[in-house]
């Protein structure tokens, strides 16, 4: 998921060296935490919110193979 997710972001911003992905487990679920600069945070995000929404569609689809619970946090 880790790297699904570093691909995604790295593709969408304009600095890719910065975009920083870590996994971390909080109560029986997986957290991706995204990380990227500054003034790339609102391609990250998009108009309301829909970029976001779509990275984490997608995330929450792939992970359904899985049968794990993951959770994307754009920081």
């Amino acid at each position: 998921m880790k790297e699904l997710v570093e691909f995604i972001a790295k593709e969408l911003v304009d600095f890719p060296e910065k975009v920083s992905v870590s996994e971390v487990e909080k109560e029986g679920q997986t957290v991706i935490e995204l990380r990227v600069a500054e003034e790339d945070m609102g391609k990250v995000i998009g108009k309301q919110g829909r970029i976001a929404k779509a990275i984490r569609t997608v995330v929450k689809a792939a992970s359904m193979k899985e049968n794990k619970k993951v959770q994307v946090e754009i920081l």
